[in-house]
């Protein structure tokens, strides 16, 4: 089954307004639109660290947050190095609070997905022009 390329549910607009990092995330975001998953992307940022001020020094923004799952997604298509990275900010949110659940997708697990609905065509590996990509 590919989606349809005209309308992605009722959110059509807002995909195309956001300013996704990495435009597997756009594309994700059709996916979970076509299916009517409610989502919101990177609503909020986790400190991780803090100064001796109790100032936050590292944290951690999710890249999706899905309200009728009560889980956050992230997708990671970065080299191994940076996925190493991630994977310890996944681990210390974890350790922070426990009750948060998180979900991280792979760059397999992402372009399994995206191969499966038709949209891991040209440009998966690029950034988004608008806005740099943020590290791990």
């Amino acid at each position: 089954m590919t989606l349809p390329g005209t309308g992605y549910g009722d959110r059509t607009d807002e995909v195309e307004t956001v300013r996704f990092a990495h435009e597997s995330e756009r594309r994700f975001a059709r996916i979970l639109d076509f299916y009517g998953v409610p989502w919101e992307y990177e609503p909020v940022e986790f400190a991780l660290e803090w100064d001796e001020r109790g100032r936050p020094t590292a944290g951690f923004r999710p890249d999706f947050w899905l309200p009728e799952q009560g889980i956050f997604v992230e997708l990671t298509t970065l080299e191994q190095r940076l996925v190493t990275k991630k994977n310890g900010k996944v681990r210390r949110l974890a350790q922070l609070h426990p009750d948060v659940r998180i979900k991280v997708l792979y760059q397999r697990d992402t372009l399994a997905l995206l191969a499966k609905y038709g949209l891991a065509g040209h440009g998966f590996g690029g950034v988004d022009a608008e806005r740099p990509a943020r590290s791990a």
